[in-house]
């Protein structure tokens, strides 16, 4: 008997640093990526990986292939699209949902052991500021949060949550604002800080965020397949930290320069529609759009009490959070210009 972890989204930043760490320990890792992603820079020949989308549940079968009677499989289930634009995106639905329901019913005819599915700090209801926000003790329901993307977690949280009533041994795990190293994707979070060391961030808005180590998630992450309770769910956060003490930590640990110019948040909001379709047309993601600051100005005050308690997890201090995500973006640029022998600009 052995166990085998699969993971969706294996190509993804949560998923990557999740798989980094099981292989580090011995595991047997299989991954499910998207056919065209390239995730060979991640692992070499250390994890099989099956091309396919979780739109399509016939591509995920191919995950159970060759394994035995008495296997042990701990199903993660990372893939998703988190997205922070304004407009209605039939994809976000059909990743999120779909995707969680094709998952969550291989699940149940391949007899997992263990399903871990993230969620998100998102499709928990907000509460009033002043209110620190718990795991949610009843179902959950898309109406009650705001944004495409909080809805799609809302709705697959609660399919989750059906399943493990059902008979599935489920867990579900609620992330805050991931940031940290292993993000070849650039996603949000590490986009700022990009834009921060290039030079071409000047300027911070008001608001904040709790932001959380990936590191840690994916610790938190492993933890739950061994010790998250059946039908539970699991806040997987930090702190509360306002936008402008996230980019002086990055100045103090970097050495660089600091942002003082804050912009107030009725000029953001007004010029964010410009900012979305200026950057759309450059096929970048925006740091700022109008779903991004109503999250800035939104009750962040999480609690990981009971993750702490049952998980044992314990997130890490953010100023050591961003100084290796520095170092990981140093080493990747340096890692491209060497890979297309190019020499890099000083200065």
């Amino acid at each position: 008997m052995k166990r085998v972890y699969m993971i969706t989204g294996v190509g993804g930043h949560l998923g990557n640093t999740v798989a980094r760490e099981l292989l580090a320990a011995g595991e047997t890792v299989r991954g499910f990526a998207l056919p065209n992603e390239d995730v060979t820079m991640l692992y070499g020949d250390a994890v099989s990986i099956v091309r396919g989308d979780v739109r399509d549940r016939s591509s995920l079968e191919p995950l159970f292939y060759g394994l035995k009677s008495d296997d042990e499989i701990y199903f993660i289930h990372c893939a998703g699209i988190v997205s922070v634009a304004s407009k209605y995106d039939q994809r976000v639905v059909d990743v999120n949902v779909r995707g969680t329901e094709n998952v969550v019913s291989l699940c149940k005819e391949h007899n997992v052991k263990k399903l871990v599915y993230i969620s998100s700090v998102h499709a928990l209801p907000e509460l009033p500021h002043g209110n620190v926000i718990h795991e949610v003790e009843g179902g959950f329901q898309p109406e009650t949060v705001i944004g495409l993307y909080a809805k799609t977690k809302a709705a697959a949280t609660q399919i989750v949550l059906d399943a493990a009533k059902s008979g599935l041994d489920a867990t579900v795990i609620h992330p805050s604002g991931i940031i940290g190293t292993n993000d070849y994707g650039h996603g949000h979070l590490t986009q700022m800080v990009i834009s921060y060391l290039n030079g071409s961030l000047t300027a911070c808005v008001e608001g904040g965020y709790d932001f959380v180590d990936v590191r840690d998630v994916a610790d938190g992450v492993i933890a739950a397949t061994e010790k998250g309770k059946k039908g539970e769910c699991y806040i997987l956060s930090n702190r509360y930290v306002p936008v402008s003490e996230l980019l002086n930590t990055l100045s103090r640990v970097t050495g660089g320069r600091t942002i003082k110019t804050v912009l107030p948040l009725w000029f953001a909001k007004m010029t964010a529609p410009l900012a979305e379709l200026y950057y759309k047309i450059r096929h970048e993601s925006p740091l700022f759009t109008r779903y991004t600051l109503y999250t800035l100005t939104s009750n962040a005050r999480f609690t990981y009490e009971k993750a702490r308690h049952d998980l044992g997890y314990k997130p890490r201090d953010l100023s050591s959070t961003l100084k290796d995500t520095v170092s990981f973006l140093t080493k990747e640029r340096k890692n491209l210009f060497r890979k297309h022998k190019v020499v890099p600009a000083m200065g």
